[in-house]
């Protein structure tokens, strides 16, 4: 359950009437009756502003004497767990055209769709830029509906209505992305946090600085213009893996009996990846490696879809699954047994189509992922399928810390990064030579 939140308290009420909010959000789950709250200022529960999902859509609401004063509920569903959303929220109340006092933009793309459409009385005053304390990442009233996901380039501007075209534009590919030289003012409550990694020092110039409120706020490489991988919160095998820290946690079932796995939002097809487990409990059994995710087979006994997979149990025991309902295909001790605290190595090269498999620095099996046509000491695998990281486990609630490339094990830096060709993710270990992380980059190298 996610925690973390920013906070500050202004020191001076300031134009109440007309301001910006901008903010690149990712979300990593999608509860069906729950909020995950983006920006809120309070002065009471019934008096509020405040931005938010909730059922999957993006809720912008303020409130007077409990009365809904301006909202807007949009009729599309933001459900893409794997994706930035760049989100603007514009407010001009004094705007003489009611539809225009406020105003959404969805990845540079203004929303006119609306379940509740409800706008401010002309001149109303919202309870932004008050002295009431703002939140990043929690209803400050409740103290409740935590984000759960990551945030990028979060930008409050006094004074003045902006679109969506100050803070993002739109590349030679027509994707929408971070405009890195924002030309706006400020004004006095203004603020610009979150601009590269995790500082929540102002950017503006205006000193508006918050404070950590409570949760640990972890750096992460994934960011707009760079996506990587994370354990996907819509796909996976069994009942349904809980996933944490930005969905780079994983953990299986505590039943004895079924085998829950959780796969990456980012497959490839092509190319050469490398990624990094941390485990935090083996369970009964645990198991660590990579999956054809368009490959699946209906499990008669659960209706669950079984993907084919290569995985490295605890015991050091190679299982691969193909075709066909039952035990996998298992090898004797093909590696050494990992326990809590190991850290895990996968290196799937999908050019020569071989899997390899480390622990603490050293390639199983006399692997050598550079080895490229050879394959030495790796196992073959299809060719041109999709693959995606995985992490699997049952009894005792097996889990482990993935890093896909963000630098972290959960909340917690690695030690001593080794060295990293490609210049895309940071890593416990050196990464093989032609290697990447597996991320939007990484795929287009």
């Amino acid at each position: 359950m996610a925690t973390t939140y920013l906070t500050r308290t202004p020191g001076s009420e300031t134009n109440r009437k007309t301001w910006t909010f901008s903010a690149w959000v990712k979300r990593s789950s999608v509860p069906s009756n729950a909020g995950n709250q983006i920006f809120q200022q309070s002065l009471s529960d019934g008096n509020y502003m405040k931005l938010y999902f909730f059922d999957n859509k993006i809720y912008w609401r303020g409130t007077t004497g409990d009365t809904n004063a301006a909202y807007l509920v949009t009729n599309r569903l933001f459900r893409d767990v794997s994706a930035w959303y760049h989100i603007v929220a514009r407010f001009d109340s004094t705007n003489a055209t009611a539809g225009d006092r406020m105003r959404l933009y969805i990845n540079g793309i203004e929303e006119t769709s609306f379940s509740t459409d409800i706008n401010p009385s002309l001149n109303y005053d919202s309870f932004a830029n008050t002295t009431n304390p703002i939140d990043i990442g929690r209803d400050n009233v409740n103290n409740a509906n935590y984000f759960d996901g990551s945030m990028s380039h979060i930008h409050f501007i006094d004074g003045t209505s902006y679109d969506a075209s100050a803070f993002g534009e739109t590349d030679a590919n027509g994707v929408w992305k971070i405009k890195t030289d924002v030309s706006v003012t400020y004004g006095t409550n203004g603020f610009f946090i979150l601009k590269d990694g995790n500082s929540v020092t102002d950017q503006s110039g205006n000193s508006n600085n918050f404070t950590v409120g409570g949760g640990t706020l972890t750096n992460t490489e994934d960011n707009p213009s760079n996506v990587f991988a994370t354990f996907n919160a819509l796909a996976y095998f069994g009942k349904g893996s809980a996933l944490e820290n930005g969905n780079t946690r994983a953990y299986g079932d505590s039943a004895t009996s079924n085998n829950e796995c959780s796969f990456t939002t980012l497959t490839g097809s092509s190319g050469k990846y490398y990624a990094e487990f941390k485990i935090a409990s083996v369970g009964t059994a645990s198991f660590i490696g990579i999956s054809d995710i368009e490959y699946t087979i209906l499990e008669n006994n659960d209706g669950q879809y079984r993907p084919f997979t290569i995985m490295v149990q605890n015991n050091g025991v190679l299982n691969v699954r193909g075709s066909g309902y039952g035990a996998p295909t298992t090898t004797g001790s093909w590696s050494a047994s990992y326990t809590t605290n190991d850290i895990l190595q996968v290196a799937m090269d999908l050019d020569n189509n071989y899997f390899y498999f480390g622990k603490n620095g050293t390639w199983q099996n006399s692997g050598v992922p550079s080895s490229g046509a050879t394959g030495t000491g790796g196992v073959a695998i299809t060719s041109d399928k999709n693959y995606a990281f995985t992490f699997g486990g049952y009894g005792s609630s097996p889990s482990a810390y993935a890093n896909f490339g963000n630098g972290y094990f959960g909340t917690t830096a690695v030690s001593s990064a080794g060295t990293n060709a490609s210049g895309i993710g940071i890593f416990e270990y050196d990464v093989p030579t032609g290697y990447t992380a597996l991320s939007t980059k990484g795929l287009n190298l």
